[in-house]
């Protein structure tokens, strides 16, 4: 997967694309090489999808904490993508998958990059995607107030 995920990236026209073996590897050449967009796997050795992820939010050595990052995985029940949401990912990517399917993740975060939140339970992207006018409940953020 890591071969045919970098294969699409150079078709894409990505020019310095880094891979890992592991996910403390990868956490490694995060925080050295500072790349604009992460991809992952959920399941990895010594540090599954998740367990970055949170890393690269949380951790104090991370070099950007808002780095778009795209999760992938072959099991997508709705637990999964809720939890794979609730630690931070920015977008989800179930396998298998076309390159189109690549592509327009990507095309979401940069056409349409997410504002984050930060509160005692979560950091990363709005979880929202889309604003609901009928929504009666209470609000919460400042930015529901301006619309």
């Amino acid at each position: 997967m890591l071969l045919l995920t970098r294969s699409i990236l150079d078709i894409f026209g990505f020019k310095n694309v880094i891979t890992a073996k592991d996910g403390e590897e990868a956490f490694q050449k995060f925080c050295y090489e500072k790349p604009d967009l992460v991809i992952t796997d959920w399941i990895m050795d010594s540090m599954n999808g998740l367990e970055l992820i949170e890393k690269i939010r949380t951790d104090s050595a991370s070099p950007d904490k808002y780095v778009p990052i795209i999760l992938m995985t072959g099991y997508s029940n709705k637990g999964r993508v809720e939890a794979a949401r609730d630690c931070g990912m920015t977008e989800f990517l179930a396998k298998p998958f076309k390159a189109r399917d690549l592509y327009t993740r990507i095309v979401q975060i940069v056409e349409k990059p997410r504002q984050f939140v930060k509160n005692e339970n979560f950091f990363g992207p709005d979880r929202r995607r889309r604003k609901d006018d009928d929504y009666a409940g209470p609000v919460r953020r400042e930015d529901d107030r301006t619309s």
